[in-house]
């Protein structure tokens, strides 16, 4: 008789486990798993883990090795005795490594070293600040010395004003030894004050240890040039876009043979994000978004032969791959996400085309939660095109109930929207809270083509607008959408869409969440840091009065001249080291939003960027988030 009540309770208690949905606590205690290469054995996968720690309000981490066999993976102390070093030398001569170095005088007691506690920054010129940082005239320079104690370093940049690695994001992967150990090549940007602010032309450089000389390998290319990469037979590659100031470009696979430079992705209707050699040097691996995913693809190496270049999608599924790790016999070995699952290191079979799950960092944390669903569904736009949506569901789903539906308005612009795991703008989470999630690959998304990508420059309130509005209007036929219960969400160029259909949206919409947005596109403009971005998607500057394309997006399409016909709720959010889209876009808006009368709130970082990355700032974002939408959906 025990036995027999036991199993019942046992089931119950295990349901009840299930029924339990993502809160932003839970979330925040998630591991962040970093893949950092295969060991130089080549049988493990050596990995980080970083954890939010919200009492302590920053992340710890820790490193791992996992066997690829599969197995229990091991906390390691020191990643240099497991992972090969890159940037030694391949002789093991040498070592190269980069610093911040102070070059120019910015600041006044940099000019004035009597006045010592004077508090002046004099600039000749723009990038006087970039991301979230004022420029103090200190730069990235790659330094080499011998490998070993006490030997004197070479810093190949020579004092110049430039920086490699990139700001803000660059690493060590902007600098590589070539295969003979004579020189080190370098990702810069040889452009000072406001010819950088309205630049994207890097370049790949090739210094000369023996000689000190340095030469541009990429010099007859405008646009980006990045991720140098050599092939196992010696061919320098890497990635390329072509138009200068175009910083959302196709990305191409480029190769450097025989005198030629080989562009192998130039006929395929895609951009490449990162890639990696085969170990034979026949073929290219990439990862690429496609139809709202990321997946694996990969391109043949010819040569000079005849034999054409063909690029094949290799991987399929409603899932994202991310890192390219490496290669362990017929499996390679990737990051990958989804949009109820944080990054796990996962092996892929490409002869047997199976999955196996290597890392489980959160895999604990998944079983207990009733997870979301997510569909495709595609709509056609008010110009005829078929356009992916997707449509998140929350957990326990009821298609008999009603429930309150957010459209969710993507960054970028030009970015795809696929199945990633945000920290911040988590669709599980947003589920969990009993919303239907709306969203859509609208114009400006990569995997759809490049003429789709291509046409949301300059064209910000045009075509776009009318995507999200015929994507929430379709899926709002559903029964189980409360009409009377529309939301709208958005951050960047997302928050820009928000600011807009607020004037626009025809009493759709019960409630506005904005993070960062581009509220009136003339002041944007004069305070961004990267000019070159509004160049080229704004069409030019406010004061060129002959340039129709530009006047459109300082008038027509700008929120600002919107505003007296807001009449909805709408929570501003900003981040004050936001440089970017800078703080005077949220403070225009919530002003106007104040001025006019209409319920709004304002919610601001001083300490933040673009990204809200400090654990208990980011718990704060979340509470006051939903409690915007408690109060006004």
């Amino acid at each position: 008789m025990k036995k027999a009540l036991l199993i019942p309770l046992i089931i119950m208690s295990l349901n009840a486990m299930a029924q339990n949905v993502m809160t932003p606590e839970l979330l925040w205690k998630l591991g962040r798993v970093t893949a950092l290469g295969l060991s130089k054995d080549g049988k493990n996968v050596v990995y980080k883990v970083s954890t939010p720690s919200i009492e302590e309000n920053k992340s710890n981490s820790k490193f791992y090795s996992l066997p690829i066999t599969g197995g229990n993976s091991n906390e390691i102390k020191d990643t240099k005795e497991v992972l090969k070093d890159k940037n030694i030398s391949p002789d093991g001569k040498y070592i190269v490594y980069n610093e911040e170095v102070k070059i120019d005088k910015i600041l006044g007691k940099d000019l004035y070293p009597e006045l010592e506690k004077s508090e002046v920054q004099i600039y000749n010129g723009l990038n006087y600040r970039h991301w979230d940082t004022w420029n103090e005239g200190k730069f990235n320079h790659v330094f080499y010395k011998e490998n070993k104690e006490g030997a004197v370093a070479i810093d190949i940049l020579k004092g110049e004003s430039f920086d490699s690695p990139q700001k803000p994001f660059g690493g060590d992967e902007d600098y590589i030894w070539s295969p003979d150990s004579k020189s080190i090549l370098y990702v810069s940007k040889k452009k000072e004050g406001t010819q950088y602010a309205i630049s994207t032309n890097t370049n790949i450089f090739e210094y000369n240890l023996e000689t000190g000389k340095t030469i541009n390998r990429t010099e007859e290319n405008l646009g980006y040039d990045m991720a140098p990469q050599f092939s196992p037979t010696g061919y320098l590659t890497w990635l390329q876009m072509k138009r200068d100031g175009y910083e959302a470009d196709k990305n191409d696979l480029v190769v450097s043979f025989k005198g030629m430079k080989l562009n192998l992705t130039a006929s395929w209707d895609g951009t490449v994000d990162h890639f990696m050699w085969s170990k034979d040097g026949k073929k290219i691996y990439f990862v690429a978004p496609i139809d709202g995913t990321k997946q694996l693809f990969e391109v043949n190496f010819p040569g000079l032969t005849k034999i054409a270049v063909t690029v094949h999608q290799i991987t399929n599924g409603d899932f994202d791959v991310n890192d390219l790790v490496g290669f362990s016999g017929e499996n390679i070995i990737v990051t990958r996400t989804d949009m109820n699952h944080a990054a796990e290191i996962f092996s892929y079979n490409q002869k047997k085309n199976n999955w196996k799950q290597l890392s489980n960092v959160n895999t604990t944390s998944y079983k207990s939660l009733a997870l979301s669903k997510t569909e495709r569904r595609y709509v056609t736009t008010t110009d005829g095109k078929k356009m992916l949506v997707w449509v998140i569901l929350p957990p326990n789903f009821d298609a008999s109930k009603k429930y309150p539906t957010l459209l969710y308005c993507q960054g970028g612009p030009q970015s795809p929207l696929t199945q990633s795991y945000s920290f911040r703008w988590n669709f599980q989470l947003m589920a969990a809270n009993g919303y239907v999630v709306v969203a859509p690959n609208r114009r400006g998304m990569q995997g759809h083509g490049v003429a789709w990508n291509e046409q949301i420059s300059k064209d910000w309130g045009g075509q776009v607008i009318n995507d999200y509005l015929s994507a929430i209007d379709d899926v709002a036929k559903e029964n189980y959408v409360d009409k009377t219960r529309l939301g709208c969400v958005g951050a960047s160029y997302g928050g820009y869409s928000v600011f807009y259909l607020a004037g626009i949206h025809n009493n759709r919409f019960k409630t506005f969440i904005a993070h960062d947005g581009v509220y009136n596109t003339q002041s944007m403009f004069g305070t961004t840091e990267e000019v070159f971005f509004n160049n080229w998607d704004f069409g030019g500057a406010y004061w060129e009065k002959g340039n129709a394309v530009a006047q459109k997006t300082y008038t027509t399409f700008n929120p600002m001249t919107l505003v007296e016909k807001w009449n909805t709720p709408i929570l501003i959010i900003q981040g004050g080291k936001d440089f970017r889209v800078p703080i005077g876009q949220g403070q225009e808006a919530f002003q106007a939003a104040q001025l006019r009368g209409v319920q709004s709130r304002f919610l601001y970082f001083p300490e933040e960027n673009h990204w809200v990355l400090k654990p208990q700032n980011a718990q704060v974002w979340q509470k006051e988030f939903y409690k915007w939408l408690n109060e006004t959906l």
